[in-house]
Parts: C-alpha cells; structure tokens; sequence
C-alpha cells in the first residue's frame, strides 16, 4: 500500500497521471482569467513526461494521487518542472515542497544541474513556494503563453 505522501514515477497517460492532471487543469482554467485549455495539455504531456524526454510523478495512490508533477528535461544540463500540483485536501502539510525536492532529486539523478520553472500571475502561493526553496527569479526561458514568472535553481553537485 502507498502512503499519501509517498512518491511514484508513472507513465503521464496513466489513469492517475491524466485524473491529477485534469483536476489540475481544471483548477488553472478556473483561476486564469483568461481561462486554460485542458485537452491541449494533456496531450503535450504524454509526449513531454515520458522518459527519455522527461518523468512523469504522483503522490499517494497511483491511481488517485493526492498531487503530481512532471520534469521535462531540456538538455544536458537543464531539467524543468511543470505540472506540479497539489490536491486542495492534501495542501497545508508540506506535501508541496516535499514534491518540489523530490522532482529536483530525480532531475539530478538524471545528470541536470539547473531546474527551471514558470508560473502565472495569479498563483501566488507557487510563487511563494519557488521562493522559500531557494529558487531565484530568471528572465523569460520559454514562450509559454500562461507565465508571468520564470525561475531558476542550481543543484547542488552530486
């Protein structure tokens, strides 16, 4: 039995994967203005989070995880974390961090030695997170269309 906390790497088309992540994106089209297309994203994932291209992971049951995130890995140096989420009953216990270290652990396993990352506007408690975790704030890496904050992190060497 997996424990909620516990973390799996998963196959991003999984039952699980794609059930945290439509939650995921339902709640982004809820809180984005400019409202978030979901059917989009889930079809980038598969191909972005599996492996070689990038890892897919879920918190707790695999098959209905309390919280998820992907890291795509941009080159030989570089990983980014997208699509890290946490379900709003799990939130408060640290599970979010927790996530963001392990995300960061398994981009350094892979050999990268700088997680990248962006958010929009209006998730401020992401932004916050990135911050306390010792993330710096970058210029404009990509051309996602939703990130208002790009940020940056080095590994420490393995």
């Amino acid at each position: 039995m997996t424990g909620p906390d516990e973390f799996s790497v998963v196959p991003p088309d999984s039952d699980g994967a794609q059930a945290a992540m439509s939650s995921y994106f339902a709640e982004l089209d809820d809180r984005f203005p400019e409202g978030f297309d979901a059917t989009a994203a889930l079809d980038e994932a598969v191909d972005a989070f599996r492996s070689p291209a990038g890892l897919f992971v879920v918190a707790g049951d695999p098959t209905s995880p309390s919280a998820c995130g992907g890291i795509a890995f941009l080159d030989a140096d570089r990983a980014e974390v997208r699509r890290m989420w946490v379900a709003p009953a799990s939130r408060g216990r640290g599970l979010a961090s927790r996530l963001l270290g392990h995300l960061e652990q398994l981009a350094a396993d892979e050999g990268r030695t700088t997680v990248l990352l962006d958010t929009h506007r209006v998730l401020h408690e992401a932004q916050a997170l990135y911050l306390k975790n010792g993330y710096t704030a970058v210029a404009r890496y990509n051309t996602n269309p939703h990130a208002a904050h790009w940020f940056a992190k080095q590994l420490p060497a393995s």
